[in-house]
């Protein structure tokens, strides 16, 4: 039997956990690998076979590897289309030497896909199997563009496989219905081609169908990914309208959507995707993915495409027997506060207590102060609230030392503070906190030495306009990104943390665009996204075309000073 009809635990609502010897056809949305369902991430996790999908066009295959990323470490992934047409077989196959097999389909099996004949199959061999739907382009597409498909006073929506040969075209015009097209051919408007009509003859037969030449029609390609492009206009001016956009880079190809009718009226009213402040722009994160998780997923949230290029890389000390004893001090009450400056000083620390079998508890009695949100955030997640952070105006050494306690012999019964950090840190925090009165144990947890140059495509980008920002951390980022793999090119936004950031970035020959108001990843993120909006505001108040800084490049590099 199949999954729908013995798979279930009794009174449940879902299916149980799937067997072995068990195929789930699992829809992955139409590009976005967010938009994949919480059932298909669980059965992905549990997978020992996967089949990928068969794209509707190459310029997607990028935005899928992420759905792997919910996958087991040692998964048999298995690319569908080098299967000689037989993926159905090879998937019925593991099945039945007991495998759990997904095969993934853009947007949902059983629209638009042949899921159908997958399921069929299983059946017939007696396989368990699972349908789990997807979003289907049908959908999310038009709602990622800010297309109503069943606007006030519409009533019906039609869909239309262009692919679909003896499809009357003529009927399909008829009366006011929303028209969504799937698979019209982007890149041939004189003849059919594999994907079915152009732009142009489609225009055409609607209008010779009946439809007004001034009936609202919007195409919308790469559709739910950061490389989404609608253009809107009419079926009378669409090829006029399409050839304009290509001339200016937003080139409508495969995979595109096609939507007729009165909702596609109100799609410049409506769109919410394109118009993010970095929709599209490629930005560069001078950091470790560990390091860089909360940072890139706030840029994914201006629409950015974040891109992490670690330019440090952060080894143990030499000599571990400060930190060992630090460790010990930490331990026997040694110390009355302890002071962390970064992230990584907070996993130095942990690490060190951890591998003696302690945790946060070894700071029982200890206050702590944390130099920024993002070190807070790191010792929230240790389990220590610090006692001490800077203001807001000014997270750094300096702005600590303004808030810091003097030393008070009648009332701070120990004087000594712990100050674990960098090998490179600057001398702000200790020689203050000293001045305050205390004893400082300056210890060095951490070294930081320059990454690996990036891969040559990288390096390329970096030099030829390839990014739209890059984010520069701190000092020592602008250093060892330009030591690694050159200067940004003169297009490129600078974006910077603070002013030390700013004065270095300027001594190697660079124009900074952006500088936090304050010295966090998180404003500084912010504060590239208020310049991004200005940047659109600025060319949609012009009449311009909103262009990304890697869409102006003009093939020269920034002047040193």
């Amino acid at each position: 039997m199949n999954a729908q009809t013995e798979n279930r635990e009794p009174g449940s609502q879902k299916p149980a956990e799937p067997a072995v010897g068990h195929i789930a056809l699992v829809g992955a949305g139409p590009g976005d690998a967010d938009l994949l369902t919480l059932r298909g991430a669980a059965l992905l996790a549990r997978a020992d076979v996967v089949f990928t999908l068969r794209e509707p066009g190459p310029e997607l295959a990028k935005y899928r590897p992420a759905l792997l990323s919910h996958c087991r470490p040692d998964v048999l992934v298995v690319d569908a289309a080098e299967c000689g047409g037989d993926a159905d077989g090879l998937a019925l196959a593991h099945a039945r030497d007991g495998q759990r097999v997904v095969r993934l389909y853009s947007g949902d099996p059983l629209l638009g896909c042949r899921g159908a004949d997958l399921a069929a199959a299983a059946r017939a061999a007696d396989v368990e199997y699972e349908i789990v739907p997807g979003l289907s382009a049908v959908t999310a597409v038009p709602a990622y563009a800010g297309l109503p498909l069943l606007p006030e006073g519409i009533g019906e929506l039609r869909v239309l496989n262009a692919k679909e040969t003896g499809l009357d075209w003529d009927r399909a015009a008829e009366g006011n219905a929303t028209l969504l097209v799937m698979f019209p051919d982007a890149s041939d408007d004189e003849d059919p081609g594999a994907g079915g009509p152009g732009f142009d003859r489609l225009c055409k037969t609607l209008i010779a169908g009946g439809r007004p030449d001034t009936t609202p029609v919007a195409v919308t390609r790469m559709g739910t990914t950061t490389e989404q492009t609608t253009v809107s206009s009419t079926l009378a001016r669409l090829t006029a309208d399409l050839k304009a956009a290509d001339a200016k880079g937003h080139t409508v190809t495969k995979p595109a959507l096609m939507v007729v009718g009165e909702g596609a009226r109100r799609q410049r009213e409506l769109s919410w995707f394109e118009t993010r402040p970095l929709f599209g722009w490629r930005v560069l994160v001078p950091r470790t993915r560990e390091q860089a998780a909360s940072l890139s997923e706030q840029l994914r949230g201006y629409g950015a495409v974040p891109e992490e290029v670690p330019t440090i890389s952060v080894e143990p000390p030499r000599t571990p027997q400060q930190m060992e004893r630090a460790v010990r001090g930490l331990v026997t009450g040694r110390y009355q506060w302890v002071a962390f400056t970064s992230v990584n000083a907070v996993k130095a620390i942990r690490e060190r207590l951890e591998e003696y079998g302690l945790d946060a508890r070894a700071f029982a009695g200890v206050r702590v102060a944390a130099v920024g949100d993002q070190t807070a955030a790191a010792l929230v997640a240790f389990g220590i609230q610090p006692d001490l952070v800077p203001p807001a105006h000014d997270q750094s050494g300096a702005g600590l030392v303004a808030v810091w306690p003097p030393y008070d012999a009648e009332i701070d019964p120990i004087e000594r503070v712990l100050l674990p950090r960098a090998d490179i840190a600057t001398e702000t925090l200790a020689a203050g906190v000293a001045d305050l009165g205390w004893e400082v144990d300056d210890v060095t947890a951490y070294r930081t030495v320059r990454a690996a140059p990036p891969p040559a495509p990288i390096r390329e980008a970096i030099k030829g306009g390839g990014f739209d920002a890059v984010l520069f951390t701190s000092s020592s980022t602008v250093r060892n990104l330009v030591g690694i793999a050159g200067k940004p090119h003169a297009t490129t936004v600078i974006a910077v943390i603070g002013p030390e950031t700013a004065k270095t970035a300027e001594e190697f020959g660079l124009r900074v665009d952006v500088i936090a108001p304050k010295t966090s990843v998180s404003a500084l993120a912010e504060a590239l996204s208020q310049y991004g909006s200005a940047q659109r505001k600025a060319a949609v108040e012009a009449g311009k075309p909103v262009l990304r800084p890697s869409q102006k490049r003009r093939g020269r590099r920034r002047k040193t000073l």
